[in-house]
């Protein structure tokens, strides 16, 4: 009996104190009132009616409060799901319709089963192969696509498309639909959101304590939608041509059935949903694993995979599209006091007194104050600071940035991403076919040796050191063997060649016959070849093979061994 309420119950409940409740309320009832805009915003930022972003920050964030890896995360809608969700929906059915939220919620439902099976096969290993470029650059694209898809709010212009150049030809086709009182709206509401996020320091530190310019500034949005609202009503700007959101159905999210698709468009949404599968376990799980560090708890990236996948996958049949971990809530939520999951689940509770209680009074809200909402907050998404470290410091990464960068802005978000990766990996083979080999000396009176370019060392006629500072396989080998014979090119009078193996920690069988090839050349020329270093792991794999068995020198335990025995001669 123990053992199952182990299982069912999570540690933070059963383990849960009391002192930590008066600040999970506060942090939850915080979050869920700031970011009823934002939810309102991003579902119709993936293409739904607005209350599907509340649906969305009920049971997913239910689901992941009790089963996923972080204390403190906020999970719910958030943009770079929602555009991805419009993308890659826009051919199978008309935005807004009941078929196309079916779809969505199928979508939900894909992503987090593949988020699931990856958590039971313990993938979460599979973080560390998207480098920090290719992820800044596609969330930076991204973000530009978002930005430029929410001017169809503020102009009242029915833009449309899945890559930039898709965007700005509608927005030329049809510009002359601008709505002057709709771009009036939102470029007010976007200029105030814009100087409310990153003119803080103006608009409220000079006249308020740090600890109220903080509260100011959060709950300025929130703020700025009531006096939208109000203003709406009173000046009829929904009989002026404005539009609004309308009513959003009263009730709580129903138990539906997602589409069920056919085998060929299942096929269809399967890459995209692998793709988005990718982006949220990536993006939530850098928010969830710093923040575990900053709080000194343990980060289970297969944990955070199983909480994200079932989040998605109960979701799917609760009216939700995907959902992810968010930057910003889950900021807001620490700040806020948030000490466990408890944050979350009274999240939940002031969604559903939105929908309860709150359903009518949103109606006159304008689509133009949610786009501007959507336009300021992403904003902060394009990481200029990362490219711009990125090539000072590792071109290649800063390579893998603009490629997904300018792939997503042309091609799209799916195939921008996949083009990232495909620069981010071909950059790696490439890095490991260039393995840094060194000729070093013995610094004088000690028993290091280290590269004759960079220190004043001791070297010795009759011998040639070289380290191999990368593990051999059949990407490098040849690299590795020319950049060989030109060092014994430079140093002719040497007959003894030493190879130190202290950074190799493989060598495959291309590598191995590469390495016979050279003793044999070596001993053509009546030289020798030598290794020292080899770890005990890569000398199981070659200590039976004809590189050790036909070797024309010795396996030397250090280089000072080989050195102390050889220069000698």
């Amino acid at each position: 009996m123990t053992s199952i309420a182990a299982r069912l119950i999570p540690t933070w409940l059963r383990q849960y104190q009391l002192a930590a409740l008066p600040t999970d309320v506060i942090a939850g009832l915080v979050v869920g009132v700031l970011v009823i805009p934002q939810s309102l915003g991003y579902a119709v930022l993936a293409g739904l009616p607005p209350v599907y972003g509340l649906y969305a920050a009920i049971v997913p964030v239910i689901v992941y409060a009790w089963l996923g890896s972080s204390n403190v995360q906020a999970v719910g809608p958030v943009a770079i799901t929602a555009i991805m969700t419009a993308s890659s929906l826009l051919p199978y059915a008309e935005q807004g319709t009941e078929q196309y939220a079916l779809m969505a919620s199928l979508l939900a439902l894909m992503v987090g089963s593949l988020l699931w099976i990856a958590g039971r096969l313990k993938l979460g290993w599979i973080m560390q192969f998207i480098s920090r470029g290719v992820s800044a650059g596609f969330v930076s694209g991204a973000a530009v696509l978002i930005f430029v898809s929410q001017l169809k709010y503020l102009t009242d212009i029915p833009i449309a498309g899945s890559s930039l150049i898709g965007y700005l030809s509608t927005m030329q086709l049809y510009a002359r639909q601008l709505h002057s009182l709709t771009l009036l709206i939102g470029v007010i509401a976007f200029a105030l959101l814009v100087a409310n996020r990153y003119g803080s320091k103006w608009v409220w530190r000079t006249w308020l304590s740090s600890s109220s310019a903080k509260w100011a500034e959060r709950l300025f949005p929130l703020i700025l939608l009531g006096i939208a609202i109000l203003l709406s009503m009173a000046l009829h700007w929904d009989a002026r041509g404005v539009a609004t959101i309308g009513n959003i159905p009263q009730g709580l999210p129903r138990f539906t059935l997602p589409h069920i698709p056919d085998i060929q468009e299942a096929l269809k949404l399967l890459p995209t949903a692998g793709l988005m599968a990718l982006i949220i376990f990536v993006s939530s799980s850098s928010v969830a694993s710093t923040y575990a560090r900053l709080r000194g708890e343990k980060f289970d990236a297969n944990r955070e995979l199983t909480g994200l996948g079932l989040a998605n996958l109960f979701g799917g049949f609760f009216q939700s599209f995907a959902v992810a971990g968010g930057f910003s809530r889950t900021a807001i939520n620490v700040d806020s006091g948030a000490k466990t999951p408890l944050a979350s689940l009274m999240t939940v509770l002031v969604m559903i007194a939105a929908l309860i209680a709150f359903n009518s009074a949103l109606a006159p809200l304008p689509y133009a104050l949610l786009g501007a909402t959507i336009m300021a907050s992403i904003i902060g998404l394009i990481d200029i600071a990362t490219l711009k470290s990125a090539w000072q410091r590792d071109r290649l990464d800063g390579a893998s940035f603009i490629a997904a960068f300018v792939g997503v802005l042309i091609f799209g978000l799916n195939t921008g991403l996949v083009i990232g990766l495909m620069v981010s990996f071909a950059s790696l083979i490439w890095q490991s076919s260039q393995p840094h080999v060194a000729i070093v000396g013995q610094l004088a009176g000690t028993g290091h040796f280290r590269n004759i370019n960079r220190h004043d060392v001791v070297t010795f006629h009759n011998l040639l050191m070289l380290r191999i500072d990368e593990s051999l396989f059949f990407g490098n080998s040849e690299s590795v063997h020319r950049r060989i014979l030109n060092a014994l090119q430079q140093y002719p009078e040497a007959h003894e060649l030493i190879l130190i193996m202290a950074a190799v920690n493989h060598i495959d069988l291309t590598a191995q016959e590469m390495l016979s090839t050279l003793n044999q050349e070596l001993a053509l020329q009546n030289k020798h070849l030598h290794f020292s270093f080899i770890k005990g792991p890569v000398m199981d794999v070659i200590e039976h093979t004809p590189l050790i068995a036909e070797l024309s020198g010795q396996v030397y335990l250090s280089t000072m061994d080989a050195v102390n025995a050889l220069k000698q001669i």
